[in-house]
């Protein structure tokens, strides 16, 4: 006997958990504030928040809040349902996707510095937080910036709500819909747009493998080498600097992008 199809999920629980998602956050983040003022008690209020503390903190507190929200929403709790397993991806193609990547975010910062915004947005603080950053201090913001925020946030938009909505939209429009909730969770103007344009590759990059696993990688990978080189040399501020960085990563990127639409069409 024929079994009847199967009905598409349907969208307004991928956006219920967006907005659980947000308030959770919201509401770790407070928690997490009351936890560092009891354990810097003398420090100055905006020197502990806008500092490396603060920024750890913060970013544990909405990497546990993406978590957490993915596993309330997402049943039952098979990573295949989140694209958490291996795709069509070679190892030739996720060092392509990487160096991609790298050079998508070093094209925007470099891109960001010399339109005038670099001391205007919240990467401003970041990168001040990050800046003479050594040690333990140093290994956790790695951690913690790096792997734990990398992973959470391609676990809940790329993993679950990306791949919830293309299960009832087309995979571009997908794709478009979670850059733009990515973007919208960074909340400052800047931040927020230099989000879209990464979420838009990394969507890509993950409707190209079939599997969330490659765009964690590039988010882990671009967040630790942000983190270490931010610490270790601080920010490019040159306009000469950055319009050679500008003119090279774009290159690069745009090599990156050939080269993957080529194999694409070789899947």
């Amino acid at each position: 006997m024929e079994q009847p199809p199967v009905a598409p999920p349907r969208l307004w629980p991928v956006f219920a958990a967006y907005v659980v998602a947000f308030a959770a956050i919201v509401a770790l983040s407070i928690m997490a504030a009351a936890v560092l003022r009891s354990l810097y008690p003398d420090v100055p209020e905006r020197a502990l928040f806008e500092g490396l503390p603060g920024l750890i903190a913060g970013g544990a507190a909405s990497s546990v809040a993406l978590v957490l929200t993915v596993l309330l929403f997402n049943r039952p709790l098979e990573p295949v349902l989140l694209r958490l397993t291996p795709g069509w991806e070679s190892g030739r193609m996720l060092v392509v996707m990487i160096v991609g990547m790298l050079a998508l975010g070093q094209a925007l910062d470099s891109l960001t510095m010399l339109a005038g915004l670099g001391q205007q947005s919240a990467m401003t603080a970041i990168r001040n937080a990050l800046t003479g950053a050594v040690g333990p201090e140093l290994f956790l913001a790695v951690v913690v910036i790096g792997v734990l925020a990398g992973s959470a946030e391609e676990i809940f938009f790329r993993g679950y709500m990306q791949t919830r909505l293309g299960q009832r939209l087309r995979p571009s429009l997908a794709v478009l819909v979670t850059s733009v909730a990515f973007g919208l969770l960074h909340l400052e103007v800047i931040h927020a747009v230099l989000a879209f344009a990464l979420g838009l590759y990394l969507g890509y990059v993950t409707e190209l493998a079939g599997s969330a696993l490659p765009a964690i990688a590039c988010h882990v990978i671009n967040n630790t080498l942000f983190t270490v080189l931010t610490a270790a040399f601080g920010t490019v501020e040159a306009a000469g600097a950055n319009a050679a960085l500008l003119a090279a990563s774009g290159l690069v990127f745009a090599g990156c992008i050939a080269w993957l639409r080529c194999a694409r069409t070789t899947l």
